[in-house]
C-alpha cells in the first residue's frame, strides 16, 4: 500500500492506493493499480481519478491519529434523531421558494431515470434532484449553521455518552453516511468525529445538477469499501472495531466489524440483530 499523509490546515490529506474485490482490500503497487481510494481535504482536491478508478473522499482530523480501534457510525437515525439532508433541503425551500417545483421535478426525473437504468427503488429514490441548481457554497454555509443550531439538539444524551466512552477508550470516531458531504462534515464537527465520509465529488465548486455521477456514495454496500479502506489506512483490525447503524442497509458495514450495534432498530434490522445477538439501543430525543 502506498500511504502518504500531508497536514493541510486542521485536517489531513491521506492517499491510499488499494483495490477492493469481493469485499476484500488488497494493497497494490503502482504498476498493478486498478482502483484509487482517496481520503481528501475538500479544499485541496488536486488529484484526478485514474481511468477506472474508484474515488472515496473524506475529511480526516488530527484529533486521534494513533488509535488501534475505530468506531464507525451512521448519521441519520443513528447518532442523529432527525434527517439532516431533509432539514437542509427544507431550509433551501424555505429561503428560496422558487426551488420547490424545480427540486420536485428534478428529483422525479432522477427517480424515473434511475429505475429505467435498473437501480433498486431504494437507491433510485435517493438521488440528489432536491439540490438541483443549488451551489456548493450555499450548501456548505447552510449546513454549518443548521448543524450547530438546529441539529445538534437532536443528538440524544445516550449517543453523546457513547461517543465520550469511545474517546475515553482511545478509539477513533468515524462517520460514514450517505448524507451530502457539506452536511456530513458539518455534523462531524458538531460531534467531534475524527474522520467523515459523506456523499460528494472530489471538487465541490459551482452548481449541482442533481446527478451523483462521479461522486463518492457510501450507501448500503457502498459503505463496506469505505470502512475497509479507512481501517486499512489506519492499521485497524476490524474484528476489534465497532459498527453502529439503524437500518438493514447499514448492516452491510456493521457485520464486517467485530462489534456491530443496532440503534433504533426496526423491522428487518431488528430481526437480524436478534438473530445475530447484536446489542440494541434506543437513541431518541
Amino acid at each position: 500500500m502506498d500511504l502518504r499523509r500531508e497536514k493541510l490546515d486542521s485536517s489531513y490529506h491521506v492517499t491510499s492506493v488499494i483495490v477492493w474485490n469481493g469485499g476484500k482490500i488488497i494493497p497494490l503497487d503502482e504498476e498493478s493499480m486498478v482502483n484509487l481510494a482517496v481520503f481528501k481535504h475538500p479544499k485541496n482536491c488536486d488529484l484526478s481519478p485514474t481511468n477506472g478508478g474508484a474515488l472515496m473522499y473524506g475529511v480526516v482530523h488530527p484529533r486521534n491519529m494513533t488509535a488501534t480501534v475505530a468506531a464507525y457510525f451512521d448519521l441519520d437515525g443513528t447518532l442523529l434523531d432527525a434527517s439532516s439532508e431533509k432539514t437542509l433541503a427544507a431550509e433551501l425551500g424555505k429561503r428560496r421558494p422558487w426551488r420547490i417545483p424545480v427540486a420536485a421535478v428534478s428529483w422525479t426525473l432522477g427517480l424515473v431515470g434511475n429505475l429505467l437504468r435498473g437501480r433498486a427503488f431504494y437507491d433510485a429514490a435517493r438521488n440528489r434532484g432536491h439540490f438541483s441548481l443549488a451551489s456548493w457554497r450555499v450548501l456548505e454555509a447552510y449546513s454549518t449553521r443548521l448543524a450547530a443550531e438546529r441539529l445538534a439538539p437532536c443528538v440524544c444524551e445516550e449517543a453523546k455518552a457513547k461517543l465520550a466512552w469511545h474517546r475515553e477508550q482511545g478509539h477513533r470516531l468515524v462517520l460514514v453516511t450517505a448524507t451530502i458531504a457539506p452536511m456530513a462534515e458539518a455534523m462531524g464537527e458538531v460531534l467531534g468525529m475524527d474522520a467523515v465520509y459523506g456523499c460528494g465529488p472530489a471538487l465541490r465548486t459551482g452548481i449541482l445538477s442533481g446527478s451523483e455521477r462521479g461522486w463518492s456514495v457510501p450507501r448500503r454496500k457502498g459503505k463496506v469499501p469505505v470502512v475497509e479502506a479507512d481501517a486499512l489506512a489506519n492499521g485497524h483490525d476490524l474484528s476489534q472495531c465497532y459498527g453502529y447503524g439503524n437500518t438493514l442497509a447499514d448492516s452491510w458495514f456493521m457485520r464486517i466489524t467485530g462489534n456491530p450495534v443496532a440503534i433504533n432498530a426496526e423491522g428487518s434490522l431488528r430481526t437480524l440483530a436478534k438473530k445475530q445477538d447484536w446489542p440494541m439501543h434506543e437513541w431518541r430525543v
